[in-house]
């Protein structure tokens, strides 16, 4: 599988990132490059929907946490959307995500914004050219996954991550153990549970522990 020829020859990347030094920095980074080219920009999910579609580029460089959703869930949008569109997500700390949750999501690698300037160009272009980062496949993580035909249709739609947050809110812990459990920061976990929230329609995290009692014992039976 080879990068998609704009007629230039250059990889077009599309950088999402709500930090404009961010996005500055790795326009300086990339555009040098004879076979790599910055070709647009995006700082939200907002913004990254509208303009993907128009400007079609090989590559989406995505920040995992964006002032209006979440990167992965970006990411999920865009693979359905752009099929022949790649993803590499970047994450302010390593253990932000797993491999299967970007797997799931359709990501093709992983960087921590700590990397090196040189091995993210060229993850960059192992991404270009159809090369995962990533171990696995997404069938595997689809596998790993719930879907149990009796599973709650609202669970069933969360990712894996927001399955295993939502268990051990079930089990009564609290934001700062689930970090603890889960190599997480607390702030992540804070706000995958407010999506969590949402995402099943309630407010409280006992409605939501409820929900997902009731499911699993359901699944169990």
């Amino acid at each position: 599988m080879t990068p998609v020829d704009h007629g230039s020859g250059r990889v077009r990347v599309f950088l999402v990132d709500d930090h404009e030094i961010v996005r500055d920095g790795l326009r300086v980074l990339i555009d040098p490059h004879d076979d790599l080219e910055v070709a647009g920009e995006a700082a939200s999910c907002a913004e990254a929907r509208e303009l993907i579609p128009l400007i079609d580029p090989d590559i989406a460089v995505v920040d995992v946490g964006l002032p209006d959703g979440s990167g992965l869930d970006l990411c999920r949008e865009l693979t359905a959307s752009s099929p022949g569109l790649r993803s590499l997500l970047l994450t302010s700390h390593g253990n932000d995500i797993t491999n299967l949750e970007a797997i799931d999501a359709g990501a093709s690698a992983i960087v921590a914004k700590s990397i090196r300037c040189r091995d993210l160009l060229e993850a960059i272009r192992h991404v270009a050219c159809g090369r995962s980062l990533l171990d696995g496949s997404r069938a595997s993580a689809r596998t790993e996954a719930r879907t149990d035909s009796a599973l709650d249709p609202r669970i069933a739609a969360l990712s894996t991550r927001q399955r295993r947050v939502l268990d051990l809110v079930a089990l009564g812990f609290t934001n700062r153990q689930i970090a603890v459990e889960l190599g997480l920061t607390e702030k992540t976990v804070k706000n995958t549970v407010s999506t969590i929230l949402f995402k099943l329609g309630v407010t409280r995290r006992v409605e939501a522990a409820v929900i997902a009692t009731k499911s699993n014992g359901h699944v169990r039976s």
